[in-house]
């Protein structure tokens, strides 16, 4: 569940969060979670976890039972996971610090995970309204490295799902070389991973959203009123 606040509050400073009761997260990046339709006993990896926002989201929907791995190749990053995840009293989350995407832990798990999330690194132009002054990072090059970049995590992380599992793409980015020519290019690469309509799952858990022409989630500021992002939800055969 998730709630709006019409107006300015010290969320942090209250119980209920310092009990765990809650966290905060945009709509958007709720959204994401719930593609995942993860459930309780369920294996499920999130192949870059950061902060681990979408982690315990996760770890909510699959009811604290099952396996939640949490990766990443920044260590600043996922050590901010590891007090929210006590604060938030969960227990089925594993935490790595990967050297690489292709590590030994990854490897382990490959065609065992029920779900694979990959929230991929991005140019971040879906979150502009929030960082205004990292437009002027952005350049071409700058996308080109993503894009390389991104196709090489989906290529590590794509092996550990399951048949008849799922993998999840996401980015906070609008660009379609980040995504819609992402998918397209890993779908023409690996035939048995099969796209499926992104309104179709949101709408078995009814949430309904405007705007939705296609397979894809596509989530805009000036529509929707949340950050920028894109998810494609893919199911291995």
């Amino acid at each position: 569940m998730g709630l709006i606040l019409e107006e300015k509050a010290f969320i942090f400073r209250t119980r209920a969060f310092q009990e765990g009761l809650f966290e905060v997260q945009d709509e958007g990046s709720q959204l994401i979670s719930l593609l995942t339709e993860a459930r309780p006993g369920q294996v499920v990896v999130d192949g870059c976890a950061g902060g681990g926002g979408k982690t315990l989201h996760l770890a909510a929907l699959m009811e604290g039972k099952g396996r939640l791995y949490a990766f990443d190749i920044h260590e600043a990053r996922l050590r901010e996971l590891r007090p929210r995840a006590r604060r938030a009293d969960v227990h089925n989350i594993r935490l790595h610090v990967l050297p690489h995407n292709r590590a030994s832990i990854v490897r382990r798990l490959y065609g065992k995970a029920d779900v694979v999330l990959v929230d991929a690194p991005c140019s971040g132009t879906g979150v502009l309204r929030r960082n205004p002054d990292a437009a002027w990072k952005i350049t071409p090059e700058r996308v080109a490295a993503l894009v390389e970049q991104q196709r090489q995590i989906l290529e590590a992380y794509a092996p550990l799902v399951r048949p008849g599992g799922r993998l999840v793409y996401a980015t906070c980015s609008l660009l379609p070389a980040e995504n819609e020519q992402q998918i397209h290019t890993f779908l023409n690469a690996h035939p048995e991973f099969t796209l499926i309509p992104a309104a179709e799952v949101l709408a078995r858990q009814g949430i309904a959203l405007p705007h939705q022409t296609d397979a894809f989630l596509r989530i805009e500021p000036t529509t929707h009123g949340t950050d920028g992002f894109f998810a494609a939800v893919l199911v291995r055969s």
